[in-house]
Formats: structure tokens, C-alpha cells, sequence
């Protein structure tokens, strides 16, 4: 039994790590997220300020995905009941956010090699036009 609630909470947390990164990184939520980031440092109110910071941290926002996949999914880890949801629930944060820390890196790789490249072409570019 804990062999397939091992894998659950391993494809369970591919999802939670998507939307998580997904709203707290990609471009198609970019300007909510700089009215984030612009609330999260400017308001009045410390709960508003922390609301909205939520929505900027791949790590913070990621607790409240989990929740919800957790609630629709009745996902419950090693124990029954009230136990079994709280271990569950703090795996798949600790899961999803290992995959998140991955993919940055792998992203960030990524990205070096096409400047890196980008560069070694303008070189060659330049030494062609000499």
C-alpha cells in the first residue's frame, strides 16, 4: 500500500508544482504578479501585504495548491484521517517544490547555453565581416 501512495504523492505534486510555478513565474501572469509584488510591498495593512506576496513565492504559494489537490484529490499519506492529510500535505509541498527547484535549474541551464550560443554566433558573425 505505501509503495502506491509513494507514487501518488510523486505524480500528485507534478501539478501542484506546475500551477505554483506557472502563476508565480510565467509571462501569462506577469502583470497580475507585478500588482502582487506591487501590493506585497506597499500596502497599508501587513495581512494585505502578506496576502499578496503569496502570489509572488513559488514556495508560499505552493502550500495552498497542495491544499486544494489534497481536498479533491482525498489524498492522505501513511496514516487514515486527520493525520494522513497533514503528512500527505507536507509531502507534496516538499515533493512539488524539489521538482520546482529542478526545473529552475534545468530553465536556468537552459539559458545560458542559448546565450552562450547567441554569442559564439555574433563571434563568428563578426570574424566573417573582418
Amino acid at each position: 500500500m505505501e509503495y502506491y501512495q509513494f507514487t501518488d504523492l510523486l505524480l500528485l505534486a507534478l501539478p501542484v508544482a506546475c500551477v505554483a510555478w506557472t502563476v508565480t513565474h510565467e509571462e501569462i501572469f506577469r502583470e497580475p504578479r507585478e500588482l502582487c509584488v506591487k501590493k506585497s510591498r506597499h500596502s497599508e495593512s501587513i495581512w494585505e501585504r502578506k496576502f499578496f506576496y503569496l502570489f509572488t513565492c513559488e514556495y508560499c504559494f505552493s502550500h495552498y495548491v497542495a491544499l486544494i489537490f489534497v481536498l479533491l484529490t482525498n489524498f492522505q499519506l501513511l496514516q487514515r484521517g486527520v493525520t494522513g492529510y497533514l503528512i500527505g500535505f507536507f509531502a507534496l509541498v516538499w515533493i512539488a517544490n524539489v521538482y520546482m527547484t529542478l526545473f529552475g535549474i534545468l530553465r536556468q541551464s537552459l539559458k545560458v547555453e542559448k546565450l552562450t550560443g547567441n554569442l559564439k554566433e555574433e563571434l563568428l558573425e563578426e570574424k566573417k565581416q573582418d
